[in-house]
């Protein structure tokens, strides 16, 4: 797939507006992999990238990639911004924090996605800074100089993604996850429909920081196991936290994959309430089918899966290829709730 900001990142250094020289340490964050990376061909580069899927990708392409930075100064910081402003900042941050004095940082987003706001924030940090714009994404970069640092700013924006209690202190959470200070609304419609009658193994695809998860083992005491699944190693870290209470009262277990390339199993049922988006704003219905897929080859036969979806994603079709009995369970605020139960003779 094409990526117009990643094209657009690296850009200056096609352009020769930045060199870099040979074997220089770049860092970067939010890494995504696509073709544009060539142009660091000959530079030591450390991938940073706490997404499955990206994460995948980078490694496919024998690239060193990590969930954390770790330690060390860089002579050079891409960073690929999340969409969240706060998460952005941080992010913008944590660059400026790891460049060498001398160094250079380098940020792009879609026009549409916040690139003016990007510049304004990288120029807040670090002074007078640079563009280029094409693909209908601008990338801008600066220079770290130790008298152009703002200093009191950057500790701020640092701080703003130290996991802290949201929800009057029931969930720990931090920005640039998915409802990331608030109870979903769609989650919080499946818990409500989920029967307290559940019992034995479960999973939840696309755990997020843990809601549905605990919604589930707090309303059903039969369950004695539950699997979370997450694509951002962040949220599930967090749902670690926020199901502390149940460790040593049931199995829990975090995979941090993506769902759509398999699951573990035989589960007794499955919830889930799969993304649909991923990088940029478009609708990304393959997602949720994957997820679909994943959960009727995990589950036992005669196993359950109980989903949420925005009312016009396009799942039944998917659910009734691969599962043996479908039923809509409700149909609020715009979101449906469908029950799926795997035929007896399906592995």
């Amino acid at each position: 797939m094409s990526d117009p900001a990643l094209d657009t990142l690296i850009l200056p250094l096609e352009t020769e507006n930045i060199e870099l020289h040979p074997g220089a340490k770049v860092l970067f964050l939010r890494a995504r992999y696509g073709r544009a990376l060539n142009a660091l061909n000959g530079l030591d580069l450390l991938c940073v990238q706490s997404f499955a899927p990206d994460r995948d990708a980078l490694q496919k392409a024998g690239l060193e990639v990590s969930a954390e930075p770790g330690e060390g100064k860089f002579d050079a910081v891409l960073v690929l911004p999340g969409r969240q402003r706060q998460e952005a900042r941080a992010q913008l941050a944590e660059a400026v924090s790891r460049v060498t004095t001398g160094g250079i940082v380098i940020a792009s987003a879609p026009n549409t996605e916040g690139a003016r706001t990007l510049e304004r924030d990288l120029a807040d940090l670090l002074g007078n800074t640079e563009n280029l714009s094409k693909n209908k994404c601008r990338v801008v970069w600066a220079t770290s100089h130790a008298d152009s640092v703002n200093q009191a700013l950057l500790k701020d924006w640092l701080a703003i993604d130290v996991a802290r209690p949201v929800l009057d202190g029931a969930y720990v959470s931090r920005p640039g996850l998915f409802a990331w200070d608030r109870v979903d609304p769609a989650s919080k419609l499946l818990g409500n429909m989920v029967p307290d009658t559940l019992k034995g193994k479960g999973a939840d695809l696309g755990a997020g920081f843990g809601y549905l998860a605990r919604t589930v083992l707090e309303k059903a005491p039969k369950v004695s196991a539950m699997d979370l699944y997450e694509a951002e190693k962040r949220a599930l870290d967090l749902a670690e936290q926020n199901l502390g209470g149940f460790k040593g009262k049931r199995r829990l277990n975090g995979f941090w994959c993506d769902v759509t390339r398999g699951i573990e199993g035989p589960y007794d049922f499955i919830v889930s309430n799969p993304p649909f988006h991923q990088a940029g704003r478009a609708d990304r219905a393959d997602v949720g089918q994957g997820f679909i897929r994943a959960a009727a080859a995990g589950l036992r036969p005669g196993g359950e899966l109980f989903m949420v979806a925005n009312r016009h994603l396009p799942y039944e079709q998917t659910l009734t290829e691969v599962f043996a009995d479908v039923r809509q369970l409700a149909d609020e605020g715009g979101y449906k709730v469908i029950r799926a139960v795997k035929g007896k003779g399906r592995r």
